[in-house]
């Protein structure tokens, strides 16, 4: 297999530049969604093949739109493909500058640029655009354009399978170099905790308040002496956990003052792990560390405080096998290019998280993202144009 692949680079850029321009943090996707689909409408993909889905009316938190779904019909038999991606920023990526600087395309240091996921947009639409322009023989192709992705991965999360018409494989695009191809992640479990403890005067009589800062620190330094905090390495299995957040109700600060025994403290968390159950031992760890330190602090009169833990899954792992057709294609393809493929396994989750487990085998492919989620972010240009020619090579091969 030898691929020329016809990219208008040019034009490829000009969506890319765009769409950059267009915020979108996540959450409030609408605008990007209408210029990712009137970029489609212009190079040709007629209206009736673009659609939204419902997936905002089920994602729990407020969410513009629904996911942007395309349909073209294949020009020769074959099973239905899938290429993916994300419309949503992260916040910081609000307030944007894109600009053209030598072969790269960076922001002005105030602001993420938003290459995450403004490049798999472009790459998308320039596969599009590509494909119809030049008349290139394809299967049926689903292009899906997700929401929510960097605030909990909802839009592949709570997205009804059916609308995926088919899909036998997928290409996720959601990356750094085209040819680094993304075959597994870990898995992730969140967890929070509210200590609700009792308030007393810190120097009059601290005896009778039960502090709740002292139950969460307690608990925290239970988890670490038990070798639960930050890597975890047991016989049982791997992974990593972090409390992030340490605070009190409603976003403010725990404790009211410092002569005011501490009466209630909210601690959030995860854990991660390639295992699923481990990912869950690790959560289950911290609520037995907050159990003991329930115990070990009382009021005078030996009342404790009331602490209510949570635990819920945020993404399941996978691990695809390199000899899944889904990354044998890629392999291929990727080599017909000229590039030297390699697999990589991730400690972090991204929406082939949920594809997978909705039954569509994902490979995620990169196209030039660079120092993500910060105000230093760039995007290359020549692994951008690398990855627009790696999907419309995987669209056309031979199966």
């Amino acid at each position: 297999m030898n691929h020329t692949v016809p990219l208008d680079a040019d034009s490829a850029e000009k969506h890319l530049m765009r769409f950059l321009e267009v915020e979108g943090v996540t959450g409030e996707e609408a605008a990007i969604a209408d210029a990712v689909s009137d970029a489609l409408k212009s190079v040709g993909v007629p209206a009736s093949a673009i659609r939204f889905d419902d997936v905002h009316q089920r994602i729990p938190l407020p969410t513009q739109t629904g996911n942007l779904i395309v349909d073209l019909p294949g020009t020769k038999a074959g099973p239905r493909l899938m290429f993916s991606t994300h419309l949503d920023t992260v916040p910081l990526c609000a307030g944007a500058k894109p600009r053209r600087d030598g072969d790269r395309i960076v922001g002005d240091g105030t602001a993420a640029l938003g290459g995450d996921n403004r490049t798999g947009c472009a790459v998308l639409v320039a596969l599009a655009e590509t494909l119809l322009r030049h008349n290139l023989p394809h299967p049926p192709l689903t292009l899906l354009f997700t929401v929510r992705e960097e605030s909990g991965l909802h839009g592949a999360r709570e997205l009804n399978p059916s609308d995926l018409g088919g899909a036998t494989m997928c290409y996720n695009v959601d990356g750094k170099l085209p040819a680094e191809f993304l075959i597994g992640a870990v898995g992730q479990e969140n967890w929070d905790v509210e200590i609700i403890g009792q308030a007393s005067h810190a120097g009059v009589a601290p005896e009778k308040g039960i502090s709740a800062t002292l139950v969460a620190s307690l608990a925290l330094a239970e988890a670490y002496r038990a070798g639960w905090f930050g890597k975890v390495t047991k016989p049982e299995g791997n992974g990593t956990s972090n409390p992030g957040v340490f605070g009190g109700r409603d976003g403010k600060p725990a404790g009211d003052a410092t002569n005011v025994v501490t009466d209630y403290v909210h601690v959030k968390g995860e854990a991660r792990s390639p295992d699923a159950a481990f990912a869950a031992t690790i959560a289950d760890a911290y609520r037995e560390a907050f159990a003991k330190a329930q115990a070990e602090v009382k009021d005078v009169a030996g009342a404790t405080a009331d602490v209510r833990f949570n635990r819920s899954t945020s993404y399941p792992p996978f691990h695809l096998s390199e000899d899944e057709p889904v990354v044998q294609r890629a392999i291929r393809v990727a080599e017909s290019l000229g590039h030297t493929p390699t697999t990589i396994f991730s400690n972090g989750g991204l929406d082939a998280n949920w594809l997978v487990k909705h039954g569509v085998p994902t490979v995620t492919i990169g196209a030039g993202q660079y120092e993500i989620h910060t105000v230093h972010e760039y995007v290359d240009l020549r692994e951008f144009a690398e990855g627009c020619r790696l999907a419309v090579a995987l669209a056309t091969a031979d199966a």
